[in-house]
């Protein structure tokens, strides 16, 4: 695989050119309140497995989006007091699988909160709220109100703040690779307050304009395939993904970001995410994989360990 994107000196200058639309906060912050009136409390199950002790594990149900139940994991380490909050997010296709899939922070000592992905879940990890082997991409595209990401996201900010209530902290962490980078970077920029430390790994979802156009892999290529056809929605279509692209939307970030990307990355091209980092105001670093495609190697999880410690630390 070529390098085929900036050169690295470019990426580190480069900044989307889609514009921000008017009244972006405003517009989220009444996504945001809506969800929070129709939400009902969660619903905590321990989850029977003894095969997870001494970590605490349960099935969670909470409020996304219009007041949809969202299943989740939730997995607490044996220790009392009230450990940090780790909020996971999947990538694309996958649903939040089996808790054996997400033991190695609550072995450290972290909570984690698995969120499952509405109507994703059908391909490589299982998923338990409305599962299927669906691509979604261009899902209520004309309209941002009715866009497919819009819920999403909506879903990632609820997730935030369920895990908070459920772990009694006032701080957490979010993180995933893929379209779970993506929602960890929207959810550090619509809960500026709560979130502390956000690992953004290959993120998914920024600059969709420029990621579409520059490559021909799927998840991105879904739409340029749709619009060919659909072409009366082109303009209403490029108009909803200025309100759920997370390179714009990172200008809210407060939270000390890590985040990855590989110049080989011919799913989530090297500038579409450095169009998000280059956003982000807060206290931050990028790992860049020369070699790397759309995954990180293993040794990466020992420096996201470390990031982690040192700014969400767990106090014994």
């Amino acid at each position: 695989m070529p390098w085929f994107d900036l050169p690295i000196e470019q990426l580190h200058e480069y900044r989307t050119a889609t514009a921000e639309p008017a009244g972006l906060d405003s517009w989220w912050a009444a996504r945001l309140a809506s969800a929070a009136a129709d939400a009902r409390p969660p619903s905590v199950t321990p989850y029977p497995a003894g095969a997870y002790e001494p970590v605490e594990v349960s099935d969670v149900e909470f409020s996304g989006a219009g007041g949809d139940r969202i299943r989740a994991w939730y997995l607490r380490p044996a220790a009392d007091g009230h450990p940090p909050v780790v909020v996971k997010f999947i990538g694309y296709g996958g649903g939040r699988g089996v808790p054996a899939e997400h033991m190695l922070l609550p072995a450290l000592g972290y909570a984690v909160f698995v969120m499952d992905t509405r109507g994703q879940g059908g391909r490589w990890s299982a998923g338990a709220t409305d599962p299927a082997n669906s691509t979604v991409m261009t899902q209520g595209i004309a309209r941002p109100e009715d866009y497919y990401y819009t819920r999403l996201f909506t879903d990632a900010v609820r997730a935030v703040h369920t895990a908070a209530s459920l772990g009694e902290v006032t701080s957490v962490a979010v993180s995933g690779a893929s379209q779970g980078g993506g929602l960890a970077l929207a959810a550090a920029a619509l809960t500026p307050g709560l979130v502390t430390v956000c690992h953004a790994d290959v993120p998914f979802l920024c600059d969709f304009q420029r990621g579409m156009t520059l490559t021909d892999s799927y998840p991105y290529h879904e739409i340029p395939e749709f619009l060919a056809q659909n072409t009366a929605v082109a303009d209403a279509a490029l108009d909803t993904l200025r309100y759920v692209d997370c390179a714009l939307l990172a200008r809210r970030i407060t939270a000390r970001c890590l985040l990855s990307t590989g110049l080989m990355d011919q799913t989530c091209p090297p500038s579409t995410v450095f169009a998000a980092y280059n956003e982000i105001n807060a206290d931050k670093d990028i790992v860049v994989h020369p070699f790397g495609t759309h995954a990180v190697p293993n040794s990466h999880i020992e420096r996201q360990l470390r990031h982690l410690r040192e700014h969400l630390p767990v106090l014994c």
